[in-house]
C-alpha cells in the first residue's frame, strides 16, 4: 500500500472524525471525551496549527492522520505539540511512523523548535518504542496522569524531542 500525508481538507472530514473518535471511544490513549461530529471535527482540524492525514493513493482512502499545534502560548509557543491517529484495522504496519515523521518536518517547516506529548500513557508500549526509536527524550513519569475508561488511573510519560 503506497501512502502519502497531505493537509486535511473538509472533505476528509467524515472518515477523520471516524478515525479519531474510535481512539476517544477506547479511552486509552487521547485526553478528549467528547466525540466531534462533523461540524465540530471540521472545526477542530482546521483550527490547528496543521492537520496531516495519511492516503491511500490507489483508493484514496483516509487510513491516519495527526494535529500539530503550539503546546503553550507566549514565551513557550515555540514547543509544538501532537496527536496522532491510525485507523484501528491498519495499527501495526508502520502508518503511524509515517505520521508521525512527517509531524516533525512539518514543526519544522513551521517554525516549532521543540515537539513535546503531555500524555503518553505509560501503557502505550508501541507508541513509546517508536518514539525512542525516532529520538524522542522521555521525560519521566507523572504518577496517576491518565484516567483510564474503568475510573482508574495510569501513569503518563511526557516526551520531547529537539527540532533544532
Amino acid at each position: 500500500m503506497a501512502t502519502i500525508v497531505r493537509a486535511y481538507e473538509s472533505g476528509d472530514v467524515r472518515d477523520a472524525i471516524k478515525i479519531w473518535n474510535e481512539i476517544v471511544r477506547e479511552g486509552i490513549a487521547f485526553p478528549q471525551e467528547e466525540e466531534l461530529n462533523e461540524t465540530s471535527g471540521d472545526e477542530f482540524f482546521k483550527a490547528q496549527s496543521f492537520t496531516g492525514v495519511a492516503v491511500d493513493t490507489e483508493s484514496g482512502e483516509l487510513l491516519a492522520l495527526y494535529i500539530l499545534h503550539p503546546n503553550n502560548v507566549g514565551r513557550c509557543a515555540h514547543i509544538s505539540n501532537a496527536s496522532y491517529a491510525v485507523r484501528s484495522d491498519l495499527r501495526g504496519r508502520h502508518i503511524g511512523e509515517l505520521i508521525v515523521k512527517d509531524c516533525i518536518a512539518r514543526a519544522k517547516t513551521l517554525g516549532f523548535r521543540i515537539l513535546q506529548f503531555n500524555a503518553v500513557v505509560a501503557t502505550n508500549i508501541h507508541a513509546r518504542h517508536l518514539y525512542k526509536r525516532l529520538g524522542f527524550t522521555e521525560l519521566g513519569t507523572i504518577p496517576g496522569g491518565f484516567r483510564m475508561p474503568d475510573g482508574s488511573f495510569e501513569d503518563i510519560v511526557p516526551q520531547f524531542i529537539s527540532l533544532t
